[in-house]
């Protein structure tokens, strides 16, 4: 009797239906987004939360904006301080922080998952301890531990047969390995006041850049280091908690200033690949003279400050720092001046804006530097 049973493949399409989240994980998606965009600042963030509520109906009478902040506070993402003018307040705290930081990381990296011990791997094979899954004969120097036995032993038996088997050097193969390399990366952010004119907000993106790198070295690269510094009229180093609370400045763009700084930092590194990526939108406008005073100029390209970016440039190609820049503005002058700079450093430049910043450089920093170490 034949059975009636029958199993059949194929697709069933359904409308489609959102996870579910809490009233409370929906208000904190756009809640950590606009504490993004305002900086830190706290009742900034909640006065546009209620403005969309308004307008998108986004809470209801059993879950208010009221009560979401008060689990803010009970979760641990506010905490109560006093201002300077001596009233209570409310400010994020480091839970608010790295939150916003694996936001960025899952906005513009895409979901990276943690792993354990997270190194980079270089181009070249060679000594290490990263298997590649590829074979290659023995030779004289290869380390025994680094021999594949299975492989070998299935050579021996092609080569010599079972009944008169044999090993000899020839049927040994050794697996390729890749070294593990560390990284020092230095990123270096524009902060002058053309990063929010002609009406386009370009510090944010650059912050959630930031945040991002620095979660995704922290968590699948904790090897690596990532040093982050701001450049206006000077050049300052930030830490990684201060990124939510960053804002443009008053400010021109000493350039010189930031990759002063920025090789200094490296010089300390003891790893054997370093970096620096450069985000700006703006030419070289001020240097800071041995007296002290600035000199500042920012009608066009001036000669005197060009120049100086450019030793700049081939002092860090001398100390094999590649310097990798971002540059979100499509003046064709600009460009021709980043253009210089990268050759003068044998580096690399981005010709981009905002839109696909961040996969650019996750891409960059994924694939740029890993070059074979020697010794």
């Amino acid at each position: 009797m034949k059975s009636t049973n029958t199993f059949r493949k194929g697709f069933v399409f359904k409308k489609y239906e959102a996870p579910y989240q809490s009233p409370f994980d929906k208000l904190f998606e756009i809640f950590k987004e606009l504490i993004t965009h305002t900086s830190g600042d706290f009742d900034e963030a909640i006065d546009w939360l209620r403005e969309l509520d308004k307008e998108y109906k986004l809470t209801t009478p059993e879950y208010t904006i009221d009560d979401f902040i008060e689990d803010l506070k009970k979760k641990g993402y506010l905490r109560e301080e006093i201002d300077p003018n001596g009233e209570p307040s409310l400010a994020i705290t480091a839970k608010t922080e790295r939150a916003i930081r694996q936001q960025a990381l899952d906005q513009i990296f895409g979901k990276i998952k943690r792993s354990g011990q997270g190194n980079h791997k270089s181009k070249s094979p060679g000594l290490g301890d990263e298997h590649t899954g590829d074979f290659r004969g023995y030779q004289f120097g290869d380390s025994l531990d680094k021999v594949s036995l299975t492989e070998s032993l299935r050579n021996a038996q092609i080569n010599h047969g079972i009944s008169d088997f044999t090993l000899s050097e020839n049927d040994l193969v050794v697996e390729e390995t890749l070294h593990k390399s560390q990284m020092s990366t230095v990123l270096m952010i524009d902060i002058s006041h053309s990063m929010i004119l002609y009406g386009e907000d370009r510090i944010t993106p650059a912050k959630k850049v930031a945040m991002a790198l620095a979660e995704l070295i922290t968590t699948r690269y904790p090897k690596d280091t990532l040093d982050i510094l701001v450049f206006g009229n000077d050049a300052w180093r930030i830490e990684i908690k201060d990124l939510p609370y960053l804002k443009v400045g008053p400010y021109h763009t000493n350039t010189v200033a930031g990759l002063e700084l920025a090789m200094d930092l490296l010089r300390r590194k003891r790893n054997t690949n370093k970096q620096i990526f450069m985000i700006t939108d703006g030419k070289p406008s001020c240097l800071r003279l041995p007296d002290g005073q600035y000199y500042k100029n920012s009608m066009g390209l001036d000669e005197h400050i060009v120049n100086k970016c450019y030793m700049m440039a081939q002092q860090a190609r001398k100390l094999h720092i590649p310097i990798t820049t971002f540059m979100i503005a499509r003046d064709e002058y600009l460009m021709r001046f980043v253009r210089e700079f990268t050759y003068a450093n044998q580096g690399k430049a981005f010709y981009t804006g905002i839109k696909g910043l961040g996969e650019m450089i996750f891409e960059d920093y994924e694939t740029n530097r890993k070059k074979r170490i020697k010794g």
